[in-house]
């Protein structure tokens, strides 16, 4: 199949996808790309927001979209590792000798739904975040690999403290994007009241399975990157440092803690996909820009002033894209 061929095959699979989800889920367009573009590239999403606004909802509909296993994990403060993970039990074989059988916990599906993950105690948060960082468990002295692919959806509640567990920093890295889901608007509060209210049925064809998802994956990472394009992303991380030569003005005067190298691994890999969506086979300033708020808004501290002031992690990016140049040599002259 030539260049063109796959760049067409890749937009059509994902568009497909999209219309399935779409069936069911009413607006929140930049939620939904955010999240199959994380798919595409092979990251996880955390998803925050007020309950009710279809978090759940957006996951579930993914995994009946795509041929792939799928399981739901409730997040309670009582909740264990072992849950999540699985445990060794004692069983009688067919000798009647009794020997331990590892039983798989519900970590052990392609897609994952993380349900309020910030409910759960920090040991569990550390073994769930462990699991997908590694995309491996270990229990009862034995390493065991997790299917591929291996997608985890977190959702987390802002409103509640009462009972929660805020996320450390180190382990909200781990996330490719943090997609904040906000309120429809009237028009599409009104679809969704219709949708729901008047025993509508909506059903979703599987369009993916999970040998075609993992040839898209690695499709993405073939995409080429010129290098002023990528000195262009590392420029933007960089600015994130504060008290550093090259930190922009806003982020010595709102951050604590700038972006890992995490952050400019989401920032290539996100908008290769995005070129891929687009029909391109090359990654623009443009696309690079589109993905700075999710994959940055989880990854910077803010200091005690920006918290004092009511400054958020969005306005910080969004002065700090402003205040580096695309193109060095442009600025330069």
């Amino acid at each position: 199949m030539n260049l063109d061929a796959q760049i067409g095959s890749f937009r059509q699979a994902y568009e497909k996808l999209r219309a399935e989800i779409g069936k069911v889920i009413v607006g929140h367009e930049s939620i939904v790309n955010g999240t199959l573009i994380s798919l595409m590239a092979g990251g996880h999403v955390l998803l925050e927001g007020v309950p009710g606004l279809g978090k759940t909802l957006l996951v579930r509909t993914l995994a009946q979209a795509l041929d792939l296993s799928f399981n739901r994990i409730q997040f309670t403060p009582d909740l264990m590792p072992a849950d999540i993970l699985g445990t060794n039990l004692v069983v009688e074989n067919v000798n009647g000798r009794r020997e331990f059988q590892f039983q798989h916990g519900p970590i052990f599906a392609n897609l994952v739904l993380a349900d309020e993950i910030n409910r759960a105690t920090p040991k569990t948060q550390s073994a769930m975040l462990e699991a997908m960082q590694e995309k491996s468990v270990t229990a009862g002295g034995q390493i065991r690999k997790l299917s591929e692919p291996f997608f985890v959806l977190a959702t987390q509640n802002p409103i509640d403290q009462e009972g929660t567990y805020p996320l450390p920093e180190a382990q909200l890295d781990r996330f490719f994007f943090k997609l904040v889901v906000g309120y429809p608007s009237a028009a599409e509060l009104t679809e969704v009241l219709t949708r729901t209210t008047e025993g509508v049925t909506v059903e979703v064809q599987r369009v993916m399975d999970h040998q075609s998802l993992i040839a898209l994956q690695k499709l993405a990472r073939q995409v080429p990157v010129a290098s002023h394009v990528k000195n262009y992303a590392v420029r933007l991380v960089l600015a994130t440092h504060p008290k550093t030569e090259t930190a922009a003005p806003v982020a010595n005067q709102y951050l604590r803690f700038g972006s890992s190298p995490r952050g400019g691994q989401t920032l290539i890999l996100g908008a290769k996909v995005l070129a891929l969506t687009k029909g391109r086979f090359n990654v623009s300033f443009e696309d690079i820009e589109e993905i700075l708020l999710p994959a940055f808004r989880h990854r910077l501290i803010l200091n005690f002033e920006a918290e004092a002031e009511g400054i958020t992690t969005d306005h910080v990016l969004r002065e700090i894209q402003k205040a580096v140049p695309r193109d060095v040599e442009m600025a330069r002259a």
